[in-house]
């Protein structure tokens, strides 16, 4: 004589039972805090109608503007080469493989921590020869406090939904069943933000007399936005 087989698990009831009733609340966090680094991108080009010249120009001015950012010392937190490119541009009229200029360019990345030397460090690049200058793109740092902090308030905002739902049905939370993180992030991560600075300070030497006045830039205040799902049981409520 065979057994019968022992019946399948059926699925979780998501929403308790009569003795432990369930609550499931979202608990949310908005914060608005000063960004920690600022990015700016730096393109270095050269062009002429020989293709050493023209390589020569640019190795050189890919090389001020280097010792350049470098001269700020440690208010830059990073400095990077991206692309490097050389492009012949052929002669419109004519057979072969006649080139008529020459088109050079290497395009950099500097994050600085220390925004008094930023408004200064953008305007003498962009005075530079052939140099272009975008951003600055403020962010937050991806271990910073600010996330931290937003997903802190978030469980006390989850548990704080879930005190009064359950106070308003004259019982009491007894235990979390779940905690699922729903998001936490920056929602400005490189949005530019054009404004002014109200400190100025001279980095690397005094600046020749001939130089544009530095750029006056006011940080851009960062979103921080923190969501959690989470279930608590409570006591049996008296309905």
């Amino acid at each position: 004589m065979t057994s019968a087989p022992a019946p399948e698990p059926g699925p979780a009831v998501p929403y308790g039972a009569p003795d432990a009733p369930r609550i499931a609340v979202r608990g949310e966090a908005h914060l608005e805090v000063d960004p920690e680094i600022a990015r700016i991108g730096i393109t270095v080009t050269a062009r002429g109608k020989d293709r050493r010249s023209t390589l020569d120009d640019l190795t050189r001015r890919n090389a001020h503007a280097l010792d350049l950012v470098k001269s700020y010392g440690q208010a830059v937190e990073n400095l990077e080469t991206g692309a490097l490119s050389l492009t012949p541009e052929p002669a419109r009229h004519g057979r072969g493989e006649r080139v008529r200029t020459y088109h050079g360019a290497v395009r950099l990345t500097a994050a600085l921590c220390d925004f008094t030397a930023l408004g200064e460090l953008t305007t003498r690049l962009a005075d530079s020869e052939l140099t272009r200058v975008d951003g600055p793109w403020w962010a937050l740092r991806p271990g910073s406090p600010a996330h931290r902090e937003a997903r802190r308030r978030a469980v006390q905002d989850a548990v704080q939904r879930a005190r009064e739902y359950a106070e308003a049905l004259g019982t009491s939370l007894t235990a979390l069943v779940e905690l699922a993180e729903i998001g936490a992030e920056n929602t400005h991560p490189w949005a530019p933000a054009p404004g002014r600075m109200r400190t100025r300070q001279a980095y690397g030497g005094a600046a020749p007399e001939d130089e544009a006045a530095p750029l006056d830039l006011e940080p851009e205040r960062q979103h921080v936005h923190a969501q959690v799902d989470a279930r608590f049981t409570m006591a049996p409520p008296r309905l």
